[in-house]
């Protein structure tokens, strides 16, 4: 398994040998290697087992860093930029040469965020270049939000993981791209639709892609334990003694409620983010062959949170 630990030497060393680290942020943890070096940005592909074709995100320490890498910055992106930063956004701009095509699946456009984490922004800021890091966990499977989780899936195949304890947010960054005035979301992510569209007016929202996806994060099919994931239509009609849910604040009748775990009791969406991820993995490991999952009100990080869940039980 991997060493874990909060040395910050110890992680610089293994990233200037071209190894990966696990890394927390206030998101989920990261994969990290260096995202200027092909050998490096190769190992984190090979490591979670991620098609060459999804890009992936480039973490800095300040925004100054992320306009050396970029061509052009619209002044809806510096908006966002004053309003969300450092935190849980992505950006998506125009990459300058240096950034190299594995990173972005030779696309034109980079992303880039800045991690609201104190451990990783001090390591960012000792570095001479951007992290890339993708979620630390085999690709397809549910994000981890614990330095453990990393440990558990990919610890036999990185040497180090800095702990930074558990993530506030719990859910991966929103994803926005530019095209001319307008303003998309890739991806839904730690930073709310609404939140987005008091700053910079209405976006447009993206959908998912099965295959050359124009951002991080697109795939339909993801973030999926290793038992089937059924969304929760109002009522079951099957033997349910098999059966175990994953609910909002109110538990669904005919299931075993020791099956049963709460996203959170008092309704709280932001409890929801923190505990989705979590409470993914923790279910699989129940006698049960099934899970229900209970989608939460469609509205601020319910969004983000509901594309999980659908995408977990993505075919």
């Amino acid at each position: 398994m991997a060493k874990v630990g909060t040395n910050l030497k110890k992680a610089i060393l293994y990233l200037e040998m071209n190894e990966v680290v696990g890394i927390p942020t206030e998101t989920v943890y990261g994969l990290a290697g260096n995202g200027l070096n092909d050998l490096a940005i190769s190992k984190i592909f090979q490591v979670k087992n991620r098609p060459f074709f999804d890009p992936l995100i480039l973490h800095t320490h300040s925004f100054a860093e992320i306009e050396k890498y970029t061509i052009n910055v619209p002044a809806k992106a510096k908006l966002l930029v004053d309003a969300f930063i450092p935190g849980p956004l992505t950006l998506l701009l125009p990459k300058v040469s240096s950034i190299p095509d594995l990173v972005t699946a030779g696309l034109p456009n980079v992303a880039f965020r800045i991690p609201n984490h104190p451990l990783t922004l001090e390591l960012l800021k000792q570095l001479p270049y951007p992290l890339a890091a993708p979620s630390a966990n085999p690709f397809g499977y549910v994000s981890p939000t614990t330095a453990a989780h990393v440990n558990q899936q990919l610890g036999s195949k990185i040497p180090y993981i800095l702990d930074g304890g558990s993530c506030d947010i719990g859910l991966e960054s929103t994803i926005i791209g530019f095209d001319n005035e307008k303003v998309i979301v890739y991806r839904k992510g730690g930073i709310s639709i609404e939140a987005i569209e008091e700053v910079v007016g209405k976006v447009i929202v993206q959908t998912h892609s099965d295959s050359n996806p124009a951002a991080p994060g697109m795939l339909k099919s993801h973030y999926a334990p290793n038992k089937k994931v059924v969304i929760y239509e109002n009522s079951i009609q099957q033997d349910l003694k098999n059966t175990g849910a994953i609910v909002f604040d109110r538990a669904i009748e005919g299931i075993p409620i020791e099956n049963q775990i709460f996203l959170s009791k008092s309704a709280d969406l932001n409890e929801a983010a923190r505990n989705i991820f979590g409470h993914l993995r923790l279910i699989e490991n129940f006698n049960i062959d099934k899970i229900y999952v209970q989608l939460v009100p469609e509205t601020g990080l319910g969004r983000a949170i509901n594309d999980r869940i659908r995408r977990a039980a993505a075919e």
